[in-house]
């Protein structure tokens, strides 16, 4: 008897639908599977066969053949161990065949039975609403993330025998509904740190401002224990609040990794990713044999914070110079290739120099002759050229940090006039397709866009021959002035906007490590 049941594979961060095929008929007793299965698939038969077993079933002692369409595309993981049993168990007349075709099923089993989560029910959910599918049975602790496709039924369940007793109508499985916007709204401005938190160090906070309002890359340069962590982890409690589409898209990422968590619904707040500096640049970019995403997907529409940039390996920084550009990344295998969403706002942390006091007030610096830009050469122009703004972060004094009567600005205070300056930008770019901040202006927009004065025009000047200035710091002190000049709720660039741009260049200066 010939009956099929429908599993799903995911690709990137799409799914696609697979038709497992079971017939059982006679012959010799064995057991075929087909259709481009990897190891793990393979081994279901074990596993299947075992839960069967105990749980009051018979594995078919005739020639079982399983079939997984499309042949040609490469079938891994255990998810399918549950379509493969559902359909064990009616080809062979264990289970009724009416509903089974219905459904969408996804899971795998343990020996006793039980169901165990998977990755990416997400986008399985969003495909099986678009093939048209009544509903999804998949594990109890996926069932919340899947239920936020809305027009589908999704039934979670907790082990096989509920699975049976669904198909045959003998008892009924209690449907997840979700409220994605409630969980969303309840999340979403939610922190544990503020900005308020910080004491001093007003500078660095108006650079993290600007940073955040046009969505510029920032890197921060100071000795130990400035504060320059810190400052990082608290920049996604000013930016603006994602929308139900970004968070859609940054949950199905984090669902496709495996980094949702059991019962998740929508991710309610921006991605913050810290990875270490010993990362590869294949955990950083993505990729593997099974693609997977990696830190700068996970970091989509987020925040990807480098710190100690100089002690990353040269070669994971330069695979970050396309994404940075392109804003995804596509990771290519011989018969595939996936692509992944990297739309990230880099932070980057770093000492001057490897003791970490070049240029500090009070200590001395205690590094030979060329090794300070011996050791700002590991980070190489262009990457620095992606990098908008560069600030100095200087130690906080006593008299600052036990300063308790100074009441600090709290992210709610920020991140208002960060939502005014975007919505400058909103309008700017309204009729521009893939164009929604200040830091995504291409060069042939800034000059249209970011128009200075004569008197712009000659301080632009002559801060590059006094300061040094690289030529490649023109375009992106034009950018960072449009944005200072959106925060002050200015239509035309002025000269004090101009002014404060410039000084956020530390890097770009010719001599700035002597």
């Amino acid at each position: 008897m010939l009956v099929k049941t429908y599993g799903s594979a995911v690709y990137g961060v799409n799914a696609h639908k697979i038709t497992i095929e079971v017939n059982i008929g006679p012959g010799q007793i064995k057991y075929f599977m087909v259709g481009l299965p990897d190891n793990a698939v393979k081994e279901s038969q074990l596993r299947i066969e075992t839960a069967l077993k105990n749980n009051g079933f018979k594995m078919p002692r005739q020639r079982v053949v399983v079939n997984m369409a499309p042949a040609d595309i490469r079938k891994e993981g255990s998810a399918y161990d549950l379509p493969i049993a559902a359909g064990i168990l009616a080809s062979s007349s264990q289970v009724k065949t009416d509903k089974i075709e219905q459904f969408l099923i996804m899971g795998e089993l343990s020996l006793d039975g039980g169901v165990l989560p998977v990755k990416g029910a997400l986008p399985i959910a969003i495909q099986a609403a678009k093939d048209g599918f009544k509903g999804m049975i998949l594990p109890m602790q996926n069932a919340k993330e899947a239920a936020i496709v809305k027009d589908l039924e999704v039934y979670g369940v907790e082990n096989l025998m509920q699975l049976v007793d669904f198909l045959n109508g003998e008892k009924n499985i209690l449907r997840t509904i979700a409220e994605p916007r409630k969980d969303f709204n309840e999340q979403n401005g939610v922190f544990e740190v503020d900005f308020s938190d910080v004491q001093g160090q007003e500078n660095i906070k108006r650079a993290m401002e600007i940073a955040a309002a046009g969505s510029h890359n920032i890197i921060l340069i100071g000795p130990p224990g400035a504060g320059k962590t810190m400052l990082a982890k608290r920049l996604p409690t000013i930016l603006p609040p994602m929308s139900i589409y970004e968070a859609l898209e940054t949950t199905k990422i984090h669902s496709v990794a495996g980094k949702l968590g059991n019962n998740a619904s929508l991710v309610g707040n921006r991605p913050f990713r810290s990875p270490h500096h010993t990362i590869s640049d294949v955990a950083l970019v993505g990729g593997g044999g099974i693609p997977q995403p990696g830190e700068i997907s996970m970091a989509h529409n987020g925040v990807l914070f480098l710190d100690e940039l100089p002690e990353f390996k040269r070669t994971v920084l330069e695979v970050m110079r396309q994404p940075l550009e392109e804003r995804k990344v596509t990771i290519a295998r011989a018969k595939f290739a996936v692509e992944y969403p990297a739309n990230f706002m880099l932070v980057a942390s770093m000492n001057p120099c490897p003791c970490g006091y070049y240029n500090h007030p009070e200590k001395d610096c205690v590094c030979g002759a060329g090794v300070v830009q011996k050791y700002l050469s590991k980070i190489s122009g262009p990457l620095l050229d992606r990098i908008d703004i560069h600030i100095e972060v200087t130690p906080v004094s006593f008299d600052e940090l036990s300063n308790r009567k100074v009441k600090n600005e709290t992210s709610n205070d920020v991140r208002q006039r960060v939502l005014l300056a975007r919505e400058f930008q909103k309008k700017r770019f309204e009729k521009t397709e893939g164009i929604f901040n200040n830091a995504m202006m291409p060069s042939n927009m800034v000059m249209e866009v970011c128009k200075i004065n004569q008197a712009g025009q000659s301080l632009l000047k002559t801060a590059m021959q006094r300061l040094n200035l690289s030529a490649r710091a023109y375009n992106r002190i034009l950018k960072v002035s449009r944005t200072i000049a959106d925060l002050a709720q200015s239509e035309e660039i002025k000269i004090e906007h101009l002014a404060e741009a410039i000084q956020y260049r530390s890097l770009d200066r010719e001599n700035w490590a002597g």
